[in-house]
């Protein structure tokens, strides 16, 4: 992720307003565009305040910093066109250089009046660890859940760096106080079972969101210590992560899975990425 040019000063409800106007735009042409990171996780938690409140107040990027300073956003590569026509009619211009260098991936766009810097990637993230969405509409993941991606999806993104950061731990945080894990699919339960099934494929990931799933539960017990969180968040999110390492560890394991656990950290089990992760 580039780090946008200027601090965007919006609010966030004028960025769940921005967003989803776009979203709702491409859905009209067919275009399945949906929201990614941390104000996905925002904007499933506006029917719960007690969240939206409290992810306002941990203050994810600082005191006296804006919550959220850029989009991120993902579409299906076979419908790229219609979604780079949405973003662009709605003022965003390209960024030429970052486009010709990564636009069979992603591409960066930027309005000149508000300075909302947006991120478009299509079909996966490609970070320390993959987050596939599929490859065309009605065969992917994208039609789980709008404006955002579902669930299971930002639990995914959320948890897979190699060296997750204090803001991705309050954005889960939040997504686990106010989500229950379950096996199964639905907008507002996090799938496990699905979590589950991707990691056990994939040793290096596994390890990454189970370590990642460590730091949650410590920054959750340190912020009710600090007085920052209620004691009922302690114990609901430290319940919910439960519930998703007891489904991962009960899910069976592939013989690619059993096989690169034999060589663990002995080898790099995690892609260097260089650049940021969706905010």
């Amino acid at each position: 992720m580039t780090e946008p040019a200027h601090f965007v000063s919006l609010g966030p409800e004028q960025f769940v307003k921005e967003a989803s106007a776009i979203v709702e735009k491409a859905q009209s042409r067919g275009v399945s565009l949906r929201i990614l990171g941390a104000l996905a996780v925002y904007v499933h938690c506006l029917d719960i305040p007690d969240c939206t409140k409290t992810h306002q107040a941990l203050a994810r990027n600082g005191d006296g910093k804006p919550m959220f300073t850029d989009l991120d956003l993902i579409a299906y590569k076979k419908q790229s066109r219609d979604a780079i026509k949405t973003i662009q009619e709605s003022g965003f211009k390209a960024d030429p250089m970052v486009n010709w260098f990564f636009g069979d991936r992603m591409m960066v766009y930027e309005h000149p009046q508000t300075k909302l810097h947006v991120d478009l990637f299509f079909n996966k993230l490609e970070y320390s660890h993959d987050v596939l969405f599929g490859e065309k509409p009605g065969a992917g993941r994208l039609e789980l859940d709008s404006p955002t991606i579902s669930l299971g999806d930002i639990v995914l993104e959320k948890l897979q760096p190699h060296q997750m950061g204090r803001k991705d731990a309050i954005d889960l945080i939040v997504l686990f106080k106010g989500h229950e894990v379950k096996e199964n699919n639905g907008r507002n339960i996090i799938d496990g079972s699905y979590v589950a099934n991707v990691l056990s494929d994939d040793w290096g990931f596994w390890y990454d969101l189970t370590t990642n799933l460590e730091k949650v539960r410590s920054l959750a017990r340190e912020l009710v210590d600090q007085n920052k969180l209620p004691p009922e968040w302690r114990e609901t999110v430290i319940g919910h992560t439960d519930e998703l390492l007891r489904i991962i560890e009960n899910t069976p394991k592939t013989k690619k899975w059993n096989s690169r656990a034999k060589v663990g950290m002995s080898k790099p089990w995690f892609r260097p990425v260089e650049e940021l992760m969706p905010s």
